[in-house]
């Protein structure tokens, strides 16, 4: 929300949460976080209000709470736009009882990716590694277009190696996802941006081992309780996908994420927090 706005509904006495998925900011490294933020401090010194007001930076300031998905973008908030830190608040996504619920299996030779087949989340150079080191990988997800040159060698891909990529397009039947989670030999997210995947913890429900991109978004949320591979070319990808391939079965399960009930309580704890400091 514009910061004018914010401004204009605090002077009729609206309360103003935001909720903010910084996905850019949240994958960029230390020293272009430095960099940015360095860039809009010179910005708001030195231009005029009327260019600055566009990017309503100082809308984190004046908001009466804001929300952030991950540790790590609260951390952001504060760091790059100067929100309050009393005023922040972690609020992690939630999972549908299906994936909490499924029912215990054995897990298969399959590690599991859902995601859409887009350059972003790095589903091509996943399979890329998966057949250098022969892991079996199942992705599950549909591109933008299948016209899409990206998703054409994909497509590609998968169809010259069918006893290592296994593709299949979306699954809209929760309970049958989460059975694919239950039985997986682990899953795996190897993008480049991401905010907190809703995917990752949907098969950490599952109990299913997690392999993930080593940005912060993904170490603020699931700690020691995932394994991380550097976003980097397909090769070195290659040695960490068959090392995760082979310690998987051994892996403890992720912790159990909240139900989207549990985070409903904590969203009308924050309202009730901010109409409570003005009364």
């Amino acid at each position: 929300m514009p910061a004018g706005h914010i401004r204009l509904a605090q002077q009729k006495k609206i309360k103003v949460v935001i909720a903010e998925l910084l996905t850019a900011q949240g994958s960029r490294s230390q020293p272009q976080l430095r960099l940015q933020k360095i860039i809009s401090r010179t910005v708001e010194r030195l231009a005029p209000r009327s260019f600055t007001a566009a990017f309503n930076w100082d809308s984190y300031r004046i908001a009466d709470a804001v929300i952030a998905n991950t540790p790590w973008e609260a951390h952001l908030m504060n760091y790059l736009f100067d929100a309050p830190k009393a005023r922040i608040h972690v609020v992690a996504n939630g999972v549908e009882e299906v994936f909490l619920d499924s029912p215990v299996a054995a897990r298969g030779k399959w590690l599991v990716c859902t995601a859409t087949i887009t350059a972003r989340k790095r589903v091509l150079e996943l399979a890329e590694a998966a057949v250098l080191a022969q892991t079996p990988v199942w992705i599950i997800g549909k591109a933008y277009s299948d016209a899409d040159t990206y998703a054409q060698k994909f497509f590609a891909l998968a169809t010259q190696h069918p006893q290592i990529i296994r593709y299949e397009g979306a699954i809209a039947d929760r309970a049958r996802l989460a059975q694919i989670y239950r039985e997986a030999r682990g899953f795996v997210l190897l993008s480049t941006m991401e905010t907190r995947s809703l995917s990752a913890e949907e098969a950490a429900a599952c109990g299913c081992p997690l392999l993930l991109s080593d940005l912060p978004w993904a170490r603020s949320t699931f700690g020691q309780h995932a394994t991380y591979c550097p976003v980097s070319s397909p090769e070195r990808e290659a040695e960490f996908l068959k090392k995760f391939y082979y310690a998987a079965p051994n892996l403890p399960a992720p912790p159990k994420p909240a139900t989207w009930d549990e985070i409903g309580h904590q969203l009308k704890a924050i309202y009730e927090s901010v109409l409570d400091a003005s009364r």
